[in-house]
């Protein structure tokens, strides 16, 4: 199912994350909009991954967040490694009460609630290649401009009279 879906009556939500994990989402995208990145949540990468969060900074480096609730959701997880190839930067962000000396130490780490979120690892960064770049970015622009008209749909569908 989409990010964007017109049968609920919110059309953002999904119904596949949990309430912790998008408290976590929340605060994560509170913390990027605060540093001037735009983000994305739940893209789907040229390489098939779906990304929790994907933040593109002003001066085009990604960086993306992979939301971890708990921690059986971080143990159930094996295919974080594959993110590292369309990023500039890895996070994996978590709540709290999660232990934290639990996640990769190649990694950075959030810490995040419904507020707001802390870098309290920061990531190693490592340049994309130019051509994986691109690919990024035509898929986080394409994904955004789908998105976009899925809400115009649907608040035109709403404000339509069927008289």
């Amino acid at each position: 199912m989409p990010i964007v879906s017109l049968a609920t009556s919110s059309p953002f939500v999904d119904g596949r994350q949990s309430q912790r994990a998008l408290e976590v989402r929340v605060g994560v995208e509170r913390y990027f909009e605060e540093q001037g990145h735009v983000t994305l949540p739940e893209l789907t990468l040229p390489g098939g991954r779906r990304a929790d969060i994907v933040a593109l900074c002003p001066k085009g480096s990604i960086t993306i967040v992979e939301i971890k609730s708990s921690l059986a959701d971080l143990r159930a997880d094996s295919k974080w490694p594959d993110y590292t190839q369309w990023c500039d930067a890895l996070l994996f962000a978590t709540l709290p009460d999660v232990p934290r000396e639990e996640f990769p130490q190649e990694t950075g780490l959030m810490l995040a609630d419904s507020y707001g979120a802390e870098i309290i690892r920061p990531a190693s960064e490592h340049k994309l290649p130019p051509a994986r770049r691109k690919a990024a970015h035509l898929a986080f622009a394409r994904t955004s401009a789908q998105r976009l008209a899925r809400c115009c749909a649907h608040a035109g569908a709403e404000s339509a009279s069927f008289d």
